[in-house]
């Protein structure tokens, strides 16, 4: 081919060809939109980092040589090493015509407009040769707290609220032009971007950081009590379905815990005596029962259909009501009550479950939601044992999401609504779109209904399996679960007895404002397994450090004064939990159970001896606060 060919014939496409190789459009990633607890602390966002080079041949020789020794001294004092490394190091590269020389990285916007301002690199990109290549990486101001649930970026892709809403978050990228000048090595043509990037919108979830706080560090310190392996809680707003705390926590082989998987969401399980409170609504709602009716449950061994029922109470319960049978967890009271009234119709009794969307996913956003099983006549699963078996809580399969969600209908009056996490998008302060609560069904079983197990559920507190939780100043209502796990080879289970605890319940008992589901996985048998043992307390914990917070305390009608003095004092202590203080408050005439919480938030150690409410502070009120002190309370 001849050089009057390649100059004139076909000049023009080599020239195109060549541009090419030297100039293209890179991509400037946009800012990913924050995410935002409920009350506005900042949950995950972008955050810019930078990476220097220097144009070491573009600056000017008298510019070069009056400040190359300032220079040096600057980046000696951010970066380290001595001025002499860098003055020899810019010097070299001069000399070699390195149009790109890597000066850091990962530098944050402060140092990055420090950088910018250090002599030769004030000149710009033209005169003073300096180069920033920004990027932005995400960062989590509250740590791991509820991380599964925020989202980040694994192996899969995006999880949590990041990856639900990364159409929302990621924002549209610009791109900007640069010229090839070595091998491997480009620099941008100009200052100018040639599009500018558009910033992603910013999510506003449902959580409330207090609320997350509280259950977050409740779940991890009986976890590290009980050695588990990993558990979660769950805490819902009754009327909107809000999540308001979620914390999802899994432990790693030294023994430590943090956020693994989203096991609330995902992890389909059998739930155990969860479970039986799905039987006695559908078995009322069948109307062949009500909760009067007897059953006997004998000495606590039961055969049926060629094996044994046990209960939990040695020599049994005898004949009880279908409501005491809830009360205490009786497995033989619900085999009977079930298997007597539907084995010729087990289908009546699947599809009432069915209708009360059991069957169905909650359709959430996030990904990797478990999927139920309810088998029915038709199924693999299902034996003359299967009806039985369902019936406390074996033989199906649901997420502790989906467990919470039921229970949070009954305490909504039976309408049940779709747990939610995102509250609003918004980009700056103008909202983009508000998610409004989704109903699922109106009135998942009748008024009639709600109301006796209601009152049942009150009763496994006050009366029942969850009786070391009742308190008669604070109200909860709910049902505690135990359920073996891993108990496929029967032999070798008991050698090593596994089992899941939870408790599943709501607050208060009569106005419910929220429910709340904790799960542990795999206690230490030792120490513990049922339910009330091992996630009561963490039940407990939450619903009154929630109760005694300005979260629910104003709206509690229930709880009467016994005096003026208290009721002063109550209001009082209202007034001073809305603000911070240095001083020591007044706490006498409350209960135990609020004053520990109240006065532990203030770093004070509580120690207290007496029964019934607090008579004596050893701290006067109005002294300073002094952190790790010990107060003493004497009650009476």
């Amino acid at each position: 081919m001849s050089v009057v060919n390649i100059q004139f014939r076909d000049g023009e496409r080599y020239r195109e060809l060549s541009k090419q190789l030297t100039v293209r459009n890179d991509t400037i990633f946009a800012n990913r939109g924050s995410v935002f607890s409920s009350d506005g602390s900042l949950l995950a966002t972008s955050m810019s980092q930078y990476e220097i080079r220097m144009d070491a041949y573009t600056v000017k020789s008298e510019v070069f040589e009056k400040n190359i020794r300032g220079l040096a001294s600057e980046l000696s004092k951010m970066l380290g090493n001595s001025t002499s490394h860098w003055e020899t190091r810019i010097k070299k590269a001069r000399n070699k015509k390195n149009r790109y020389l890597f000066i850091a990285r990962r530098l944050g916007y402060n140092d990055y407009m420090k950088i910018k301002s250090f002599p030769i690199f004030n000149l710009g990109m033209y005169k003073g040769g300096f180069i920033a290549e920004q990027s932005t990486v995400r960062a989590h101001p509250l740590g791991k707290v509820a991380e599964r649930t925020i989202g980040y970026d694994n192996y899969r892709g995006l999880v949590g609220v990041e990856g639900a809403y990364k159409d929302y978050l990621k924002g549209e990228y610009g791109w900007r032009k640069k010229q090839k000048i070595a091998k491997g090595q480009w620099k941008p043509i100009n200052d100018n971007n040639e599009k500018e990037p558009v910033d992603g919108k910013d999510i506003i979830t449902t959580i409330d950081v207090n609320i997350q706080d509280i259950a977050h560090h409740s779940l991890l310190r009986q976890l590290e009590y009980y050695s588990a392996d990993h558990g979660c809680v769950v805490v819902m707003e009754a009327k909107t379905g809000d999540v308001k705390a979620i914390s999802n926590l899994g432990r790693t082989s030294d023994g430590k815990y943090f956020e693994k998987r989203n096991y609330a969401v995902y992890e389909s399980q059998e739930p155990g005596s969860a479970f039986k409170l799905m039987a006695l609504v559908a078995a009322l709602e069948a109307k062949v029962i009500d909760t009067s009716t007897m059953v006997d449950t004998g000495k606590g061994r039961y055969r049926m259909y060629g094996r044994y029922i046990n209960d939990s109470k040695r020599g049994g319960y005898g004949e009880i009501s279908a409501a005491r049978a809830l009360e205490v967890s009786s497995n033989i009271g619900f085999a009977r009550l079930v298997d007597e009234n539907f084995k010729n119709k087990p289908e009546k009794f699947i599809g009432i479950l069915n209708r009360m969307h059991l069957n169905s996913k909650l359709g959430l956003p996030i990904k990797g939601e478990g999927a139920p099983v309810i088998p029915g006549p038709k199924h693999s699963l299902w034996s003359k044992n299967a009806l039985p078996s369902i019936s406390y809580g074996y033989n199906l399969k649901l997420t502790p999401l989906q467990t919470l969600t039921f229970y949070n209908a009954i305490a909504n009056n039976g309408k049940m609504v779709k747990p939610k996490f995102v509250k609003e998008i918004k980009s700056r302060d103008k909202s983009i779109e508000f998610f409004e609560t989704e109903v699922i069904d109106d009135k998942i079983c009748s008024e009639a209904t709600v109301k006796k197990v209601r009152e049942v559920l009150k009763n496994v507190v006050k009366r029942g399996t969850a009786k070391k939780l009742y308190s008669e100043n604070f109200s909860m209502a709910g049902k505690t679960g135990t359920a073996r796990t891993e108990y496929g080879n029967y032999e070798e289970w008991l050698k090593d007895k596994r089992y899941v605890s939870s408790f599943t319940g709501y607050f208060p008992a009569e106005n419910p404002k929220y429910s709340c589901m904790v799960v542990i996985h795999k206690p230490h048998v030792q120490k513990g397994f049922y339910g009330a043992d091992v996630s009561g307390p963490v039940f407990k914990d939450i619903a009154q450090k929630i109760y005694t917070s300005n979260h629910v305390v104003n709206s509690i009608n229930n709880v009467t004064p016994i005096s003026d003095e208290i009721k002063r004092n109550f209001n009082s202590f209202n007034v001073i939990s809305e603000k911070e203080f240095n001083s020591i408050p007044n706490v006498k005439g409350m209960a135990l159970m609020d004053a520990i919480p109240f006065l532990e938030n203030l770093d004070l150690k509580v120690e207290y001896s007496g029964n019934g409410k607090v008579k004596k502070q050893s701290i006067s009120v109005g002294e300073k606060i002094k952190k790790g002190a010990v107060i003493k309370l004497t009650l009476g």
